[in-house]
């Protein structure tokens, strides 16, 4: 395995989108296409399947210096209300586009700190939104939570509101890697409102491990997983640390660069830690994600409706996800769009009754295509190609997959792929092998993170 990473371990996307935000073609995008994108989608699915909503809450009161997010730092909580009612307005520019009542199936607060935000604004914000829609059967409600800032009355107030899941941020338990990247919260904390999610009933718990951070070692790596598994989240995300400074505004230069583990001492954290979780009961599902066997993520990977989108897998599927806030991306299946990155900005074009998207992309047919076999391979692990429905360079595609086939990592069956245990690291590499966007205008210089 030391040799495959070794040969594999390159900078390639994370797949939340295909195309990848940097081959998104915006020369050919309009604030006008992205409306009509939405409207198309939003007729063609809402009835039967509803819509999802991302609501980016983009404040923090510390820097953490490992966070690649678009967020704002400031102690100032009077950001709170204007905020929150820029993405009020927001949400009613969408309304203007639906010709009946939008049907909320997903709803997930990310940021940034979602829990920033005082339970009476959160409040506030959600049943304004909840007011002008008809709520799903099984809807899914999920929100991220800083264990030092969530209260028991955050945790309850979302419950009420029909939140179920909640993911809470570890990272690392060793104080000098929470020291490196400004994130100091004690084992004691998480416990604290680990229980209480208990408590008051959330059965979607989830908690964030990352490896791959400065000075982190195996030693400290094994004693977090240990003391996660004290708690026994329903789920885990086990994500290796993205070190991308070079993107503007990230903040991650808060460390050297040669306290991050070498290239062995990250594959020992990868290897190990996998390996760990999966004796202490947890199912590897997708990439990144574990989950207990009774968890909904394995569930619908079982029943082969795992998804994945911007907010990572779901276990359930929309096709319309309509961002709202500061930086926001929406996904109408057809098209992309992201809200501009700054807060002021975002406030000003919203008081002016304007969509606040700047960037986008419109998928061709050839984009739709290859984006439909990604996201099988991301989430199922599998797909087969319709021969009659293809592109020019498939035959090229599956030329450079049968390397993998020889170091085990896939299976070919005519033109099925199937990737294998052994490849599940690998899985970003596969999907790589069919991104014709890349292919055709490779990036000349670095612009993602490593794939392990």
């Amino acid at each position: 395995m030391n040799s495959l990473i070794d040969k594999y371990n390159i900078p390639g996307p994370r797949y939340t989108s295909y195309p990848t935000v940097p081959y998104w073609d915006e020369n050919s995008f309009t604030p006008e296409l992205w409306k009509q994108s939405v409207i198309r989608t939003f007729k063609e699915s809402n009835a039967e399947e509803g819509i999802s909503i991302y609501i980016h809450l983009p404040f923090c009161e510390a820097l953490c210096t490992f966070c690649a997010c678009h967020k704002r730092i400031t102690k100032q909580h009077s950001v709170e209300i204007p905020y929150l009612e820029s993405v009020l307005k927001e949400w009613q520019l969408y309304l203007k586009l639906f010709n009946e009542k939008p049907k909320l199936k997903e709803l997930h607060l990310g940021g940034g700190t979602p829990t920033f935000f005082s339970p009476k604004n959160l409040k506030t914000l959600l049943e304004g939104i909840f007011e002008t829609v008809e709520i799903a059967e099984h809807q899914e409600f999920s929100f991220e939570g800083h264990p030092n800032n969530t209260t028991k009355e955050h945790l309850q107030t979302l419950y009420d509101l029909g939140f179920r899941r909640v993911s809470f941020g570890v990272q690392d338990y060793d104080p000098k890697v929470q020291k490196a990247i400004n994130r100091i919260q004690s084992f004691e904390k998480v416990r604290e409102v680990t229980e209480w999610a208990k408590e008051i009933g959330y059965r979607g718990i989830s908690h964030d491990l990352v490896f791959g951070l400065p000075h982190q070692t195996w030693e400290a790596m094994e004693s977090t997983i240990r003391k996660t598994m004290e708690l026994k989240p329903d789920r885990l995300a086990f994500y290796s640390y993205a070190h991308v400074p070079w993107v503007k505004g990230v903040g991650q230069r808060g460390f050297d660069e040669n306290d991050l583990p070498s290239g062995e001492e990250k594959r020992r954290l990868y290897e190990d830690g996998k390996k760990l979780l999966e004796e202490l009961g947890y199912i590897e599902v997708g990439m990144d994600h574990f989950s207990l066997e009774h968890d909904d993520l394995y569930q619908s990977l079982i029943q082969k409706k795992l998804h994945r989108n911007f907010m990572g897998y779901t276990s359930s599927k929309t096709q319309l996800m309509v961002g709202l806030g500061m930086s926001a991306i929406s996904d109408s299946w057809y098209a992309f769009a992201q809200n501009i990155k700054t807060v002021e900005e975002y406030q000003k074009m919203v008081e002016e009754e304007e969509i606040p998207v700047v960037k986008g992309h419109i998928l061709n047919d050839e984009d739709l295509t290859v984006r439909r076999h990604i996201l099988n391979l991301m989430c199922q692990l599998e797909t087969t190609f319709d021969i009659h429905n293809s592109f020019p360079e498939l035959e090229n595609a599956f030329e450079m997959l049968k390397e993998m086939e020889n170091d085990e990592l896939v299976e070919i069956n005519g033109h099925h792929i199937q990737i294998t245990e052994k490849g599940r690291a690998f899985t970003r590499n596969v999907a790589m092998v069919f991104d014709l966007r890349m292919m055709r205008n490779k990036p000349e210089t670095r612009i993602f993170s490593m794939t392990i």
